[in-house]
């Protein structure tokens, strides 16, 4: 422990460990064990405002529904037996009686034996008629006025809805604790219900911390991010039926974060992000533990990604702490908070459909915590396969783009490629994508991808390097593989890699090229090789690589020719990464295309046009989504639009 008169470099250098790490199925059974997860209170609400909330009692029927005998069609209220044995060739004819029945208006004329009444849809069958005959079937005879033609049979009941037969007087229509959805409102409003009585939205408030976290809309330095947790998290909170009120960023200043959680807990609900974990700049669990009996239930979950959830209550009102990163952050919230909230709305548990599926490739996990791993899934020739999002919990987009998760048991370290695992589902069913491209990412592939969502067709892209995709195109897992493969030995792009079994869809070309940040004399004024080999032995200049498998790590290990320059074991996964490194100045070189350096205002060595190409599975060649992508790729408009990116498209 540090006292109070550590400096800040001692604090900073010295952190404490949590108190406990326990089991995750430990904490959450202390957590609720401190709750009350069950409604907070009923309200009455106009049936307008009454979407998406939740029944606080049952509602039965003050009246039948529809409350009278109801002509289905338009035509002509019968007795049925008056037109048996009608039909084209032998019809039978009724005397039209003086009333003709319009929605609303009260029959005052009773059909008898041998007669017919005009009816329109929605208005109410006359005294003694029992069917309806279709406008259609019938015919006014010339010259008989009165009389009505009727060319077909029909049985009782026939286009009538009778009294009572939808809701019947006294029926339980809705009960207590359903969700209200526009189906749910329109019985409500056919019931004639103006008010309903509901349960209450838990208010929650939503507070994010961290000096490094800047609002939207305002500047960002260098170190800074913004605050995707306090949109993230509030949406959440929405989605699972309650009132959120996000009170802002806080810095790390443990009396404005007091002041700011007091104020909070005039809510049901309080999560804050930021701050959990026990460095120097860790604030929120230090003003947790200021908190009213039971104070800090758990600070520390045998879980990945989360580990650092802090789990508190201050009486029966839940506050918790999340980890700052998004993906620990919303995959937390979802575990522990996410059922108390619902609760308090009068919602039910959130019950997940699982699937099984196997994974592609092999997995590495930490021993000693339970992880949960965020897959996306793809459809392959036999069986699904379960790709790992591979972002961390820094990410933004990993939870949003997974389709479910996996929970690899604490003490398993690694599973192999082809293991078979059973995914949770995140949202209510898997919808499969129209198109499916794993390979390499590439700004041109966003631009054919969302041209083709925007006429319908829904795509889900993985980036996973070339190597990945030709190997997802093999297994069949994807419908298009972006690829730009060179074959040291011919010096040709792609086309070496294929099997009897993938086609190959040409694309367009990419200049690759040495970047570097703009008036830096080592590079200036050189060409890419005699820039390489000048730099490649100074220890001052540093480079940033690319992944292994793909394909412009292929292009700059045959420029290095075996040299390892410094920085050379420093490996990104995109030609953006490499881009930024150079831009921040955590690298002074690396290989990536055109495009990302003029974007990122950086200085350009061109190398080698590259081919950026599509692998395609023979077997999903005719499918119409395969068909429609290799259109667009000849369609001048899509092609100005490459080549407004720079690239130069197929001829």
């Amino acid at each position: 422990m540090t006292n109070s008169s550590s400096s800040p470099n001692q604090r900073g250098t010295s952190q404490g460990q949590f108190l406990e790490v326990m089991d995750r199925n430990e904490a959450e059974a202390r957590f609720l064990a401190h709750l009350q997860p069950e409604p907070l209170g009923i309200e009455t609400l106009p049936l307008a405002e009454a979407l998406e909330r939740v029944l606080a009692e049952p509602v039965a029927a003050e009246l039948d529904v529809p409350g009278f005998d109801r002509a289905n069609v338009d035509g002509f209220a019968v007795r049925a037996d008056d037109t048996f044995g009608a039909m084209e060739e032998s019809s039978v004819q009724l005397r039209l009686n003086a009333e003709t029945l319009e929605p609303g208006m009260v029959p005052e004329v009773a059909v008898t034996p041998g007669t017919a009444t005009p009816v329109a849809t929605g208005a109410i069958l006359p005294r003694g008629a029992d069917a309806v005959v279709l406008v259609e079937r019938t015919e006014l005879l010339p010259g008989g006025e009165g009389t009505l033609e009727v060319r077909t049979s029909v049985a009782p009941g026939q286009n009538v809805a009778f009294a009572g037969t939808d809701i019947g007087l006294g029926e339980t229509v809705l009960r207590r604790g359903q969700l209200l959805t526009s189906r749910e409102i329109g019985v409500l409003g056919a019931l004639g219900r103006a008010e309903v009585t509901v349960y209450r939205r838990p208010r929650v408030a939503v507070l994010s911390t961290g000096n490094e976290v800047v609002p939207q809309g305002e500047p960002l330095p260098l170190g800074s991010v913004y605050d995707a947790n306090g949109a993230l998290l509030t949406a959440a909170v929405q989605e699972l039926g309650g009132e959120p009120t996000f009170m802002g960023v806080i810095p790390d200043d443990e009396e404005a974060l007091a002041e700011a959680l007091s104020k909070a807990l005039e809510y049901d609900v309080v999560v804050l992000s930021g701050g959990t974990s026990k460095g120097a700049g860790d604030l929120s669990y230090r003003v947790a533990e200021r908190l009213d009996p039971p104070g800090i239930i758990a600070h520390g979950v045998a879980l990945k990604p989360g580990k650092p959830i802090c789990l508190a209550a201050s009486g029966p009102k839940p506050v918790v702490v999340l980890p700052g990163f998004p993906t620990s952050a919303i995959f937390t919230f979802h575990e522990f908070l996410a059922p108390v909230i619902r609760s308090y709305a009068g919602r039910g548990p959130q019950e997940r459909d699982t699937v099984t599926a196997r994974l592609p490739l092999r997995v590495n996990s930490e021993r000693g915590r339970q992880e949960y791993l965020l897959v996306s899934l793809v459809q392959g020739t036999e069986v699904l396969s379960a790709y790992p999002m591979g972002k961390g919990s820094g990410s933004v987009t990993a939870f949003t783009y997974a389709d479910g998760f996996i929970a690899i048991p604490r003490h398993t370290e690694l599973l192999d490629a082809g293991t078979e695992v059973i995914v949770q589902l995140m949202g209510e069913q898997l919808a499969p994508a129209d198109l499916v491209a794993i390979g390499s990412h590439c700004v041109g592939l966003d631009v054919l991808l969302g041209e083709l969502q925007g006429r319908g067709i829904s795509t889900k892209a993985l980036h996973v390097g070339s190597m990945g995709g030709l190997a997802a195109a093999r297994r069949g897992e994807c419908d298009i593989a972006g690829v730009h493969l060179l074959d040291p030995e011919s010096g040709t792009y792609n086309r070496p890699f294929l099997d009897e079994d993938l086609e190959l869809v040409p694309g367009y070309r990419r200049m690759q090229g040495i970047v570097f940040r703009a008036g830096d004399r080592r590079f200036t004024g050189k060409d890419a090789e005699q820039a390489v080999a000048d730099v490649a032995e100074d220890p001052e200049c540093a480079m940033v690589n690319r992944n292994p498998g793909s394909g412009t790590r292929i292009l700059t290990d045959r420029l290095l020719a075996g040299r390892e320059p410094a920085g050379y074991g420093v490996q990104t996964k995109s030609h953006n990464a490499v881009a930024a490194a150079v831009a921040q100045g955590r690298a002074d070189w690396g290989v990536a295309i055109e495009t990302v350096a003029t974007d990122y205002g950086l200085g350009f060595l061109p190398m080698q046009e590259e081919h950026y190409d599509f692998v395609v599975p023979r077997t999903r060649l005719d499918r119409e989504p395969v068909r429609q992508f290799r259109a667009l790729l000849d369609e001048p408009e899509i092609r100005e639009r490459l080549q407004a990116l720079g690239f130069r498209p197929r001829e």
